[in-house]
């Protein structure tokens, strides 16, 4: 902070085990990861390598290092994962993480879909390695699961070993927990929030008005993901009051007119 306003939420310091922030690296130069720690390693906690960018991308070793020394957690997309696992190359994956000293795993089936029981197993064997994120949902519109189903695999991942999972919504945000035009699906939220741990969830909220509902609905300390590196400045200040979108969120009733 670089004044002192009062009514502003209290951030929990790094490394946190709630209101985390994820942001999704799609591409970004070794320079432009440089910048964005520059402002941003603050802010967030987990930097997601998007779906398989990790495998192309120029510098990947530099890159993960500027993120790891800056304080932040790198780890490869569930994309990838399920590339491995299709060409059924498992026992690849894992040498390609040890490769890169990638000490955590997202594990998904958004693209390719798992068997859950098998996906289970999955996450028991990796979380015997290190920290396991797994992701619930679909990235096909027409893959489309009940609100008891959400619950019950994101229940089940948990108990397997996964120490967060993630409500898929893509970097689109219209599928998953959202419909098409981006507005929330209330059922499958309300249903989640119910029976799931908040600081279990991290949820997918790429747009705006997306990360604004959280904060609005869960408060502050709402764990959100896909956050674009551009915005990780906006995003805080909507999470602090900060902003037009949840000005009034944090302030006491005499203050409001």
């Amino acid at each position: 902070m670089n004044t002192n306003l009062p009514f502003i939420p209290e951030r929990p310091a790094k490394p946190r085990t709630e209101s985390l922030t994820m942001v999704m690296d799609k591409g970004l130069s070794i320079r432009e990861a440089e910048d964005f720690m520059s402002v941003g390693s603050e802010y967030t906690d987990l930097v997601k390598l998007g779906f398989g960018t990790s495998v192309i991308t120029p510098g990947i070793e530099t890159k993960i290092r500027i993120y790891k020394d800056a304080g932040c957690i790198p780890y490869f997309g569930g994309t990838l994962f399920e590339a491995f696992i299709v060409r059924n190359m498992f026992r690849e994956f894992i040498e390609f993480l040890d490769k890169y000293k990638i000490d955590m795993v997202e594990i998904s089936d958004g693209s390719y879909e798992i068997d859950h029981h098998r996906k289970l197993e999955y996450i028991s064997t990796l979380a015997r390695r290190g920290t396991v994120i797994s992701e619930v949902g679909s990235k096909k519109k027409d893959v489309i699961y009940t609100p008891d189903q959400w619950v019950s695999m994101m229940r089940s991942e948990l108990e397997a070993g996964s120490s967060k999972v993630i409500a898929e919504a893509r970097e689109s945000g219209t599928v998953g927990i959202y419909n098409e035009d981006g507005s929330v699906n209330m059922t499958i939220i309300k249903s989640i929030s119910e029976h799931v741990k908040l600081e279990n969830v991290i949820w997918e909220a790429p747009l705006k008005s997306q990360q604004a509902w959280f904060i609005k609905h869960f408060g502050a300390h709402v764990n959100l993901g896909n956050i674009a590196p551009n915005e990780i400045i906006a995003l805080e200040t909507l999470r602090l009051g900060l902003r037009g979108d949840t000005f009034f969120q944090f302030l006491p009733e005499s203050l409001k007119g």
